[in-house]
């Protein structure tokens, strides 16, 4: 989602919410990481499955959402 003239939001869709179920870890990147599009860049472990995220374009990172280190079931909410 484009945030700004230069920014963007990077998530997981409803529908990759559903697939995947309670999300029990979420792996990501540094602030200040460099991203290339269509890399790896972090990882989502659910009750299913572990998935790998991708990044969408190529940037860098200026903001994570730390609460997701401690609670990953935000992933779900």
């Amino acid at each position: 989602q484009r945030t700004g003239d230069d920014s963007v939001r990077v998530g997981i869709t409803d529908y990759a919410q559903a697939a995947l179920g309670d999300v029990v870890f979420v792996q990501l990147p540094d602030v200040g990481t460099d991203l290339t599009s269509g890399e790896s860049f972090g990882e989502v472990e659910s009750t299913k499955s572990v998935s790998d995220l991708y990044a969408p374009v190529t940037a860098k990172v200026i903001a994570v959402n730390g609460d997701l280190e401690s609670n990953p079931q935000l992933v779900n909410s």
